[in-house]
């Protein structure tokens, strides 16, 4: 602990003596400051304990009251009185104003220097510093240990909390608790996401302290790990008091420990993800036998159940740009879906290649359902979801998703499902400016011919389209006579040069006709 006017008053070589604020001795002395000033508060910082002999303060009661209280707000802990020079004894005012602010005045006596006082003070603070550095090692040292176990950053973090006697927490880069400890610390972590949020978009290494969640009592403090632009995971502790400078220590330890195990897992980490990607690239090619063969065991029964596809990639919203990066909102969902997949111990297999993002994971899991929520929250996506289907049939479901992603892009959406897209109808998309051009060239011809000759070929041609081709039906709707209605169709296929009895060509007309209302 750093020396307290009480540790001073039990050395009893500077023979020090207290006249007021004796319930105030408990106080931490930062530092002695000798001075004769009748005004020394410019030249002091807080914390420290000023020693005068009284010089140029006289004796006007008015004047030493004023003295005493500049003292005590500039943060003084205590004032120390030395007699036998200016004055023979502690003024009487002095001692009255500094009872009354509560502030610790100490006599010294002739024989003590004021050095002598200066002189424990930095004995005793460089004590302090000492143990705190010993401490700090040897916390390092048992932190190294436990970060070596099996379960090490569990281990880490419940030796780390125990020094602190307080609690903590590791996030993951999506600001997810990944570990807590000890156990209920994990509800109190979840708490602080936007705390997370708000430091993540700071370049690592960052920190903030913030008051506990929940009206807790206690104080949190919250570090960035990692050495990139992006953290690659967070720190929360959590204490009763603010963290003195031993409890600084261990902290630094437990940043740089986690910190080192993420970098260097990092190398790992890409590979595996390269290693997935390739798989997921022979999946959808197809090549479902090579796959199996060479993931073997490593991502579990992934392949043996049914499994979506998730195709996401910048929205082509006007609007996007006033949201974020789309790139960062990619490379976020990435370790979103990792994330995911690592809390609920479910396999996945992505690639990040370019401006798109392909996830496959299984059907009906937690991976694909944060997914969805953060292309949802990220306002710059857009993602294509396919139905479920088996391992051998994944590239067709890569072909719904990228259908899927098209209707979500035409749409404005920010995702769209495949069974969505089957579900509903094919009108809507016809609102698309190449169709609309496409039906405008094809029917121009029969509007060129209404517009200078007698017939009324498109109006027929829609009634007749409508009716199935039913002469009677049709020619009804329109008030002529069946001939009259055959002969006007006649006329549509020489104007077009197409067959009427080309279901296709019917298709097309039909489209057309309905893509102008």
């Amino acid at each position: 602990m750093p020396p307290t006017l009480a540790s001073l008053l039990r050395t009893s070589a500077l023979k020090l003596t207290v006249l007021a604020g004796g319930d105030r001795l408990d106080a931490a002395v930062r530092w002695v400051h000798t001075s004769e000033l009748d005004d020394p508060t410019p030249y002091l910082e807080g914390g420290e304990l000023l020693l005068t002999t009284g010089l140029k303060l006289g004796t006007d009661a008015d004047a030493l009251r004023e003295y005493v209280y500049r003292l005590a707000d500039a943060g003084v802990v205590g004032l120390g009185f030395g007699v036998g020079l200016g004055h023979d004894s502690v003024p009487e005012p002095l001692v009255s104003a500094a009872e009354e602010r509560g502030l610790p005045l100490l006599r010294v006596p002739r024989p003590t220097p004021f050095i002598a006082i200066s002189k424990a003070v930095s004995a005793a603070i460089a004590a302090d510093q000492y143990k705190a550095v010993t401490a700090g090692l040897e916390a390092q040292r048992e932190l190294t240990r436990a970060a070596l176990a099996p379960d090490g950053t569990g281990a880490l973090l419940s030796r780390l909390a125990a020094h602190l006697d307080g609690w903590a927490a590791l996030y993951d880069a999506s600001g997810a608790v990944v570990a807590a400890s000890p156990d209920w610390a994990g509800r109190r972590a979840a708490r602080l996401g936007g705390e997370i949020e708000r430091l993540r978009a700071r370049p690592a290494p960052a920190s903030a302290a913030v008051a506990g969640p929940g009206g807790a009592d206690d104080r949190v403090e919250i570090q960035s790990l990692g050495t990139g632009r992006h953290p690659r995971g967070f720190l929360a502790v959590g204490t009763a008091e603010r963290l003195d400078t031993s409890a600084r220590y261990v902290v630094h330890a437990a940043v740089a420990l986690l910190t080192l195990s993420l970098e260097q897992s990092r190398t790992l980490q890409d590979a595996e993800r390269r290693f997935g990607a390739a798989l997921l690239r022979m999946l959808l090619a197809g090549e479902t036998g090579h796959a199996r063969t060479v993931a073997g065991r490593r991502y579990g029964t992934l392949l043996e159940r049914p499994v979506r596809v998730l195709i996401a990639e910048a929205a082509r919203r006007p609007d996007k740009g006033e949201h974020g990066d789309p790139a960062v909102a990619l490379a976020l969902l990435a370790e979103q879906a990792e994330a995911a997949g690592a809390r609920s111990a479910e396999p996945l297999l992505a690639s990040l290649d370019g401006p798109r993002l392909t996830v496959l994971a299984a059907d009906g899991g937690g991976v694909l359902a944060a997914c969805a929520e953060h292309v949802e929250a990220a306002e710059v996506l857009a993602a294509g979801l396919s139905a479920a289907a088996p391992a051998d049939e994944v590239p067709a479901a890569g072909s719904q998703a990228e259908r899927a992603l098209a209707v979500a892009h035409r749409r404005s959406r920010a995702l769209v499902e495949h069974d969505e897209v089957g579900a509903g109808s094919i009108l809507p998309l016809l609102g698309d400016d190449a169709v609309k051009a496409f039906a405008e060239g094809l029917l121009r011809p029969l509007r060129d011919h209404d517009a200078t000759s007698r017939g009324d070929l498109v109006k027929s041609l829609r009634a007749w389209l409508s009716r199935h081709g039913q002469w009677d039906a049709a020619a009804a709707d329109l008030g002529v006579h069946r001939h009259t209605l055959r002969y006007r169709m006649r006329r549509v296929e020489e104007i077009l040069g197409r067959s009427l009895d080309d279901p296709d060509v019917r298709m097309e007309l039909w489209l057309a006709l309905k893509s102008e209302g």
